[in-house]
C-alpha cells in the first residue's frame, strides 16, 4: 500500500497539510519526521517566550523594593493573579488549534504577548497603584495559554511511540522560558539596571517568534473543531483524575517558580540580587529534565515513573520542612531544588500517560489500527488542555498557600505540609487507578474487558 504524502497546500489563513499519518512508519520516515520535527522547534520558541512572559512578574517583584510600597503579601498576590489567569486560558487555548489551525494560532498567541509586556513597560516604576500593577500580572497570564495549544498541536504530529519524547521536549524547551527570564533578571539586576530594561529585551523576541511560525509552521487539515471530543474528554473520569496528578508536577513547578525568589526574600531575608542568583536553578534543572521523564515513560510506562516521583516529591519536601523549622539555608535552598528537578520529570511522565490511557481505551473497546489511533488522538488532544489548565490551577493554590502560610505563622513551613499531604495523596491515586493489578477474585473490575483496560494502564 502507498503511504499518503504530506501536501501542503496553500489557502486563506496560511499553509495547511491536507493528509497526515504518523503512524504510518513509511510515511513518517519519507515525508512525516521532517516537518513535525520543523513544527516542533518553533513551536517550542514560540511556548518558551510565552512561559517568560507568564513568569514575568516572578522577576518584576524582585525590582519593587520599598519605594513601591507593597507588602510581601500583596507581591504573593500579584503573582497568583497571573498564575491564575494563565491556567484559565489554557482552555479556549486548547481549542483555538482546530478552530484557527495550529500555524495560524500560534502566530496570533506569540503576537498577543505584546500586550502584556508593553503595559507593564509604560507602567513599570514607583508610585503605581498596586491595581494597575495587579491587572498588568492578569494580561501576562495570556503567556500560559502558549503551552496548552502547543501542546495539542504538536500531539498531532507525532506517532503514539514518539510522543513522550516529543511532548516531554516541547513542554521542556517551554518550561526553560522560566529560568531564562530569571537569568535575563538577574543580569539585569546585576548590572544596576532597571526592570524596563528586561522588558524592552523581551518585544522585539515576541516579535521574532510570531514570523517565524508564520514562514514555518503549518496547520493539519484533519485537526477539525470537534466538540465531540470535547464533551467526551469532559465526561471521561480519566480527563479529571489525570488533572490531579498534574497539578502535584506541573501545578508544583509553576507555583514554585512564581514563588521561589520570594520566599527566599520572605523567609531567610535575602536581598533581590542574592534571591536572583538562586531563583534560575530550579526552574532551569526542572525544564531540562522534562524530556527524561518522557523519555523514561516511554521506556518503562508513564504510571511507574509518576508513582516514584511522588515519592521522592514527598520525602524532598519533608526535608525542606525540617530545613525551613530548622532556619537552614542551605539544605533548604538544596532540597527546594531537587524539589523542582522531581517536579519538571514528573511533567514528563504524566503527559505521556494520557494519550496512553486513550490508546488503551480504544483498545478496550475493540479499535484498531488507524481507527484507535486516531481516537486516542482526537481525546488526548481534547482532554490535554483541560488538564493542563487545572494543573496550573496548583500553581495558584500553591501562591496562596504561602501568602496565606506567611500571614499566619512568619514563615512557609505551614504551605510546605499541605503540599506533603497533597504529594501523598497523588501517589495513593496513582497506584489505585494506573498500578493495581485487578485480583483474580473479589475485585472491582467484574468484566474481561475491564480487567483488560486496567492491565492496559500499569503500561501507559
Amino acid at each position: 500500500m502507498t503511504a499518503p504524502s504530506s501536501s501542503i497546500t496553500t489557502r486563506k489563513g496560511g499553509r495547511w497539510i491536507e493528509q497526515w499519518d504518523p503512524e504510518d512508519e513509511t510515511f513518517w520516515k519519507e515525508t512525516g519526521e521532517k516537518v513535525a520535527h520543523r513544527n516542533l522547534f518553533f513551536s517550542v520558541l514560540s511556548e518558551h517566550i510565552g512561559f517568560s512572559i507568564w513568569t514575568l512578574w516572578s522577576v518584576m517583584v524582585l525590582f519593587m523594593g520599598p519605594e513601591y510600597g507593597l507588602t510581601p503579601a500583596d507581591k504573593f498576590f500579584i503573582i497568583s493573579m497571573a498564575t491564575l489567569v494563565g491556567a484559565i486560558v489554557r482552555v479556549p487555548y486548547t481549542f483555538a488549534v482546530a478552530r484557527f489551525g495550529g500555524r495560524n494560532w500560534t502566530i496570533i498567541a506569540a503576537s498577543m504577548l505584546l500586550v502584556p509586556t508593553i503595559a507593564a513597560f509604560v507602567v513599570m516604576e514607583p508610585g503605581t497603584s498596586f491595581g494597575t500593577f495587579l491587572v498588568c500580572a492578569m494580561l501576562a497570564g495570556v503567556g500560559g495559554g502558549n503551552f496548552a495549544s502547543s501542546m495539542t498541536n504538536i500531539n498531532s504530529f507525532f506517532p503514539l511511540r514518539k510522543k513522550g519524547w516529543a511532548l516531554g521536549l516541547n513542554a521542556g524547551g517551554g518550561n526553560i522560558g522560566v529560568p531564562v527570564v530569571q537569568l535575563i533578571g538577574l543580569a539585569v539586576i546585576g548590572a544596576n539596571g532597571g526592570p524596563r530594561l528586561l522588558l524592552g529585551i523581551y518585544i522585539p523576541l515576541i516579535v521574532v517568534a510570531a514570523v517565524l511560525g508564520a514562514l514555518y509552521m503549518d496547520n493539519i487539515t484533519s485537526v477539525k473543531n470537534d466538540t465531540g471530543a470535547a464533551k467526551e474528554a469532559v465526561k471521561d473520569p480519566h480527563t479529571w483524575i489525570m488533572s490531579f496528578l498534574y497539578i502535584g508536577t506541573f501545578g508544583s513547578f509553576i507555583g514554585y517558580s512564581f514563588a521561589f525568589g520570594l520566599v527566599l526574600q520572605t523567609q531567610f531575608g535575602r536581598t533581590p540580587l542574592e534571591s536572583a542568583y538562586v531563583t534560575f536553578i530550579g526552574p532551569l534543572l526542572g525544564s531540562l529534565i522534562r524530556p527524561v521523564g518522557g523519555w523514561l515513560a516511554d521506556k518503562y510506562g508513564g504510571a511507574r515513573i509518576t508513582l516514584w516521583n511522588f515519592v521522592g516529591m514527598g520525602a524532598a519536601t519533608a526535608v525542606i520542612v525540617v530545613a525551613s523549622m530548622e532556619e537552614s539555608l542551605a539544605l533548604f535552598t538544596t532540597a527546594f531544588i531537587v524539589l523542582f528537578v522531581l517536579s519538571g520529570l514528573g511533567n514528563g511522565s504524566t503527559y505521556k500517560m494520557i494519550p496512553g490511557i486513550f490508546q488503551a481505551k480504544a483498545a478496550a473497546k475493540g479499535l484498531t489500527g488507524e481507527e484507535a489511533a486516531s481516537y486516542g488522538r482526537r481525546l488526548s488532544g481534547a482532554s490535554m488542555g483541560l488538564i493542563g489548565a487545572v494543573g496550573a490551577v496548583g500553581g495558584l493554590g500553591i501562591n496562596l498557600a504561602f501568602r496565606q502560610s506567611f500571614l499566619s505563622v512568619g514563615s512557609g513551613t505551614g504551605a510546605f505540609v499541605a503540599f506533603l499531604a497533597f504529594y501523598g495523596a497523588c501517589f495513593a491515586v496513582t497506584w489505585a487507578v494506573y498500578l493495581r493489578r485487578p485480583a483474580a477474585s473479589g475485585s472491582t473490575v467484574t468484566t474481561a474487558s475491564e480487567a483488560k483496560t486496567q492491565l492496559s494502564y500499569a503500561e501507559v
